[in-house]
C-alpha cells in the first residue's frame, strides 16, 4: 500500500473543516472504494453560499445523514444545505430526556476514546445499521456527519470501510487524518456552549484523533464479534444488504 492510496481526499470548504471523500481506498482483495459517492464531515451548519454551490455543482451532493441529537440540531441548526439536499436525521443516541434518571446517574464514561467508540457501536446499534442501509440504497452522492466529524462519524466510517474489506491500517490512517485540522475543529466546538459541556464530559482524547484509539476500537470489535461482518449479522444487517453496499461502492 502506498502513501498516495491511504490519503484522504479533502473537499475544501469555508464553513467546515473535515469534509472528505471516503472513497479511493483499496480493499484487501485489490478492489477500490469508488470516489465521489460517500463523504464524511463535521457540522455543515456554517457552509457559505460558495460552499453550497460547490457541493451542488461539483459533487452533486443529494443526501445528508445527520448523526447529531435533536438538541444539537435545535441549538446549532442545519444551515442552507437542507434547501438543496435531502436530510436524513439518524441521531446515534436518544436525548437525555428519553432515558431514565437512574440510567443517566449510573452511566460511567469510558476512560478513553477507543472504549467510547466501542460503546457507541453497541449502544447505537440500530441507528448505525440504518446509516449503512441508507448508504446501500442511495442513488446520489451522500455525506454523513456529526459535530467534529471524527467520533460518531469516525465509528461509522471505520465500520463501513471494514465491511467493504479495507484493511485496518488504512482505517486507522483515515481516522487520524482528522488531526490535520483538529485545532480548527476544536476551536469551533469550543466557541459553542452546547459543545463546551459535551466535550468537557468526554475523555481527554476527545480533543485529538489518536490512531491508538481507533486501533483499540477495531481490536475490541473483533474480540467481541470476530469481524465487522460478525457485528453486522448480530445486528440484523444481513448479507443481501452488505452485498448491495459492496456492489454500489466498490469497483
Amino acid at each position: 500500500m502506498t502513501e498516495k492510496e491511504v490519503l484522504a481526499s479533502w473537499v475544501e470548504l469555508d464553513g467546515c473543516y473535515n469534509f472528505r471523500d471516503l472513497g479511493g481506498y483499496r480493499t484487501s482483495d485489490g478492489r477500490r472504494f469508488r470516489t465521489g459517492l460517500v463523504f464524511r464531515s463535521d457540522g455543515l451548519q456554517l457552509l457559505s453560499e460558495a460552499d453550497l454551490q460547490k457541493l451542488r455543482d461539483e459533487i452533486g451532493l443529494g443526501a445528508v445523514i445527520d448523526l447529531r441529537s435533536s438538541l444539537e440540531v435545535s441549538e446549532a441548526g442545519c444551515g442552507g444545505i437542507i434547501d438543496q439536499a435531502t436530510l436524513y436525521p439518524v441521531p446515534l443516541f436518544p436525548e437525555a430526556g428519553g432515558q431514565s434518571r437512574e440510567a443517566l446517574e449510573n452511566f460511567k464514561m469510558p476512560s478513553d476514546m477507543g472504549d467510547l467508540y466501542y460503546l457507541m457501536l453497541v449502544a447505537a446499534q440500530q441507528p448505525i445499521v440504518e446509516v449503512v442501509r441508507l448508504l446501500a440504497d442511495f442513488e446520489t452522492p451522500a455525506v454523513f456527519h456529526c459535530a467534529a466529524g471524527k467520533d460518531r462519524t469516525g465509528v461509522i466510517s471505520a465500520l463501513l470501510l471494514s465491511l467493504l474489506g479495507v484493511p485496518d491500517e488504512t482505517i486507522i490512517l483515515d481516522y487520524a487524518f482528522s488531526r490535520q485540522n483538529i485545532d480548527l475543529i476544536n476551536a469551533r466546538l469550543g466557541s459553542s456552549k452546547t459543545y463546551q459541556k459535551l466535550m468537557h464530559d468526554l475523555p481527554e482524547g476527545a480533543y485529538d484523533a489518536d490512531p491508538a484509539c481507533m486501533k483499540k476500537f477495531l481490536a475490541k470489535l473483533r474480540e467481541s464479534f470476530g469481524s465487522a461482518e460478525g457485528w453486522a449479522e448480530q445486528s440484523g444487517l444481513d448479507a443481501a444488504i452488505r452485498e448491495s453496499l459492496a456492489a454500489r461502492l466498490l469497483e
